[in-house]
């Protein structure tokens, strides 16, 4: 969604970086081109024009860190200022004392309502919680067995009756209290615009069971009329929150970034995708990262939490460190990326990848194309590619539906890399020694590679709380301030 308003960032601070010092006139001068891009990303006058100026104060009024370069303190207060706009510290969503926990859900029709239930039961599901769902929206055809199959497929069930909305919500609370569900779903009608029947009838369906949630779900796609749509429904529910869906569209984002300096409630979740996995808590320090082209690691780290099989992925990595990784391991593998969603969604989380790579026009069907041919080898031929002959190429080619200068160029790449892993790696026999000086606490002398064994590596959970635990950038900024800042790190020639 922010693409086109993040490579405006990135030509507006590649400018910023070529400057030693700033004046005031510069710090206007970047200003105003960032008033720019936000105003062409549909964002808000007033909040723009609000932004600007916190940003300004900032920039000159208070004294530049010693740790950073002028450039890169701006660039700091720039993305400090973006993630106040884009909610702050985010939401947090806690649990009634007394279950169920109960949320209802209003919107326009089209805004991906009945869809975002499903996703955020199955988002309680992954919480350990059992949801139910209650379809009360009545008016539109099929809408209840819309709910229906999208329960089916998260496992939830949903409740509904042919009567009226506001009896279906009360009927739903006692069957959710009688079934010992401890969160109560509640998808309401819409209407394409607003109007005054739908407005009583959510109204009517909130006091008769007195929501600790209320969650507007709304179109990113639909720009300011978004935030327009938000600031009634605010005035009608008292609303606690926003859900906001398509994230992963192509619109300039200017919802997203105006909804909290408008109506001042936060965006709680974000969906990012057609499955119902797609969806999760907006974060927005980490979309204010990823919106400056500083990547989001974190979100990164867990979907492979969430995603990855730790078994597979361990016995992947030891075969991988002692030298021994076959075809077999690389189709585990790639089965365990498929399931982190598109790569190039997975590219833009990486931080300090070159623009040209995230921009670049990532051919999924090449994934599909690589696994259908090692499919098509025997389970002898994945361990050893060596035996591969010419009559065995053809054969697998024909298998996979693809040319045999396809295979040969997948073996020759997978040679390739299995070369530079046996001249990263550790012999098995180092890596015994490695662990057991590990558990000694005794050292036997440098290791030729700074890769590390399997049982010493950190885990990704490991490596999450230490991107994410307290301190950590008061941590990283002392670190900066012994090594002489960014700049001088820039500089530095590491050994290779």
């Amino acid at each position: 969604m922010f693409d086109s308003l993040s490579d405006k960032f990135d030509k507006i601070f590649t400018k910023l970086r070529s400057k030693g010092r700033l004046s005031e006139a510069d710090v206007d001068l970047v200003l105003r081109e960032i008033r720019i891009a936000l105003l062409d990303a549909d964002v808000n006058f007033d909040v723009v024009k609000n932004f600007q100026e916190a940003v300004r104060v900032r920039c000159i009024g208070a004294d530049l860190s010693k740790v950073l370069a002028p450039s890169q303190q701006v660039i700091k207060i720039v993305n400090e200022e973006l993630t106040g706009i884009l909610g702050g510290d985010g939401f947090k969503l806690t649990y009634a004392s007394r279950p169920p926990t109960i949320v209802l859900l209003a919107g326009l029709q089209g805004s991906g309502k009945t869809t975002t239930a499903g996703k955020l039961a199955n988002w309680f599901k992954r919480q350990g919680r059992n949801p139910l769902l209650v379809a009360a929206d009545l008016q539109r055809p099929a809408a209840v067995e819309q709910l229906r199959v999208l329960g089916d497929q998260v496992g939830v069930p949903v409740f509904s009756e042919p009567t009226n909305p506001i009896e279906v919500t009360k009927k739903g609370l006692q069957e959710a209290i009688r079934l010992g569900r401890d969160v109560l779903i509640v998808d309401t009608a819409g209407r394409l615009s607003i109007d005054v029947e739908m407005m009583n009838q959510v109204r009517e369906i909130s006091q008769s069971i007195s929501p600790h949630y209320t969650f507007l779900v709304i179109d990113s796609m639909t720009g300011q009329d978004a935030v327009q749509t938000a600031e009634a429904f605010n005035e009608a529910l008292s609303l606690d929150g926003v859900i906001i869906t398509k994230l992963d569209g192509d619109s300039r984002g200017g919802a997203a970034l105006s909804v909290k300096g408008v109506v001042g409630k936060p965006i709680a979740f974000a969906s990012t995708g057609e499955k119902m996995g797609d969806f999760d808590n907006f974060y927005p320090d980490r979309m204010a990262s990823r919106i400056l082209g500083m990547g989001d690691v974190l979100t990164l780290i867990e979907t492979a939490e969430r995603e990855f099989d730790e078994e597979v992925a361990a016995e992947s990595a030891q075969r991988l460190m002692e030298g021994k990784l076959t075809l077999e391991d690389f189709l585990a593998q790639l089965q365990q990326l498929k399931k982190m969603g598109p790569l190039k969604g997975l590219i833009s989380m990486m931080p300090g990848v070159p623009k040209d790579i995230k921009n670049a026009d990532i051919d999924e069907g090449q994934l599909v194309k690589t696994e259908a041919i090692i499919r098509s080898m025997t389970p002898t031929e994945r361990v050893r590619p060596e035996l591969i002959d010419g009559s065995r190429r053809l054969r697998i080619a024909n298998g996979s539906g693809t040319q045999t200068s396809d295979v040969n160029n997948l073996l020759k790449q997978f040679k390739e890399m299995q070369k530079m892993m046996k001249s990263m790696g550790f012999s098995p026999t180092q890596i015994r020694k490695s662990s057991k000086g590990k558990k000694s606490g005794k050292s036997k002398g440098k290791a030729r590679s700074s890769v590390k064994a399997p049982g010493v590596m950190p885990s990704i959970s490991g490596i999450r709380e230490l991107l994410g635990g307290p301190g950590s950038v008061d941590a990283l900024s002392k670190q900066l301030e012994e090594l002489g800042g960014l700049d001088e790190i820039n500089k530095s020639r590491f050994p290779t």
